[in-house]
């Protein structure tokens, strides 16, 4: 581990120091012996393989950390905190140098946080954020901006419906009940639409991020509703099995129900390509580089930048089209 490769170097100096000072003629600045590796350890809790984005997202961490040389302990939480919970304390009992987790709540960390900091370990949070008041229980955050996420979803359906003053009925699936990017990503959609009357979200659900809950959820909405205009659902996995949900009530998705969904994986962007989705606010998963960056400076006691956003953009059908063939996820 990092440190107790640093503890041998020191280790080795002061004893090189000892020998000078009794005239063994040895370099003081003499190297050490088999005092350890250098190699960074680093525990990696995931919130799951819920969906498309998420195993993009593990793999990218699980590829950078080999590219950057460090030893990547890695736990899948299978979307239950008390996994996240166990896994962050079982890091902590084999002193690992760092901790990088995606919280699959944003609440009841503080306690795991504080035996991490009294540990003496910087902690990363990866994706998604944690409510605590107190954030010297971190280092960074890494990660999109949920809210502006849901905002430019917004956007582009008021814009869609400018000049249209009959109502639009809106059902959303959520993300993870408590999580931060259903928290943010509702607010920051619900905000925008507030201004104008017209829009109205007429059912609203959790679909827990997955393609099977947002087909089940799809089709209660499509029995309880006849007059759906728009689905709003939080990520590309929900949004695609709503889509099934959709053409098994003989509708056509994207035609009679507009769809706007969140991500940008490969499945969600052949949707949109085909006109099955019409916007897509992207989220990239590909956070694998710039956390091992940052576990390396954490580690150092580097100063780092506490939020830390990655750069993100939207998709039309036609962008879709044009992005596909370079598409990494």
């Amino acid at each position: 581990m990092f440190r107790r490769g640093l503890a041998a170097a020191l280790a080795a100096g002061v004893l090189a120091s000892v020998l000078a000072a009794c005239g063994s003629g040895q370099d003081s600045g003499a190297s050490r012996q088999g005092g350890g590796s250098d190699q960074i350890t680093l525990g990696f809790s995931q919130v799951g393989a819920e969906s498309g984005w998420r195993t993009a997202n593990t793999k990218s961490v699980q590829d950078a950390a080999k590219e950057a040389g460090i030893d990547l302990k890695f736990s899948d939480a299978q979307q239950k905190q008390e996994n996240q919970i166990k896994a962050i304390r079982s890091f902590i009992q084999q002193k690992v140098d760092a901790i990088a987790f995606s919280p699959v709540v944003e609440s009841g960390w503080d306690t795991v946080l504080k035996e991490v900091k009294d540990a003496g370990i910087p902690v990363i949070l990866t994706d998604r954020a944690v409510d605590s008041a107190d954030t010297s229980l971190y280092k960074t955050f890494i990660g999109s901006d949920f809210v502006v996420e849901g905002t430019k979803s917004g956007e582009w359906l008021v814009k869609e419906y400018e000049g249209k003053p009959d109502p639009v009925n809106i059902v959303e699936l959520q993300g993870t009940t408590g999580s931060a990017p259903a928290n943010d990503r509702k607010k920051g959609f619900g905000d925008v639409i507030a201004a104008d009357p017209k829009f109205k979200i007429i059912a609203s659900q959790t679909g827990d991020f997955t393609r099977a809950k947002g087909k089940e959820v799809m089709e209660a909405f499509l029995k309880a509703h006849k007059d759906i205009d728009v689905l709003f659902a939080h990520n590309d996995d929900m949004g695609l099995g709503a889509i099934e949900a959709i053409e098994g009530a003989g509708l056509k998705p994207g035609t009679d129900i507009k769809i706007i969904t969140i991500d940008g994986v490969r499945d969600g962007m052949q949707a949109l390509a085909d006109g099955k989705i019409n916007f897509i606010a992207e989220c990239s998963p590909l956070l694998g580089p710039q956390l091992m960056d940052l576990v390396k400076k954490a580690v150092k006691g580097e100063q780092i930048p506490t939020r830390v956003l990655t750069e993100e953009t939207t998709f039309t059908p036609e962008q879709a089209k044009a992005a596909l063939p370079d598409r990494q996820y």
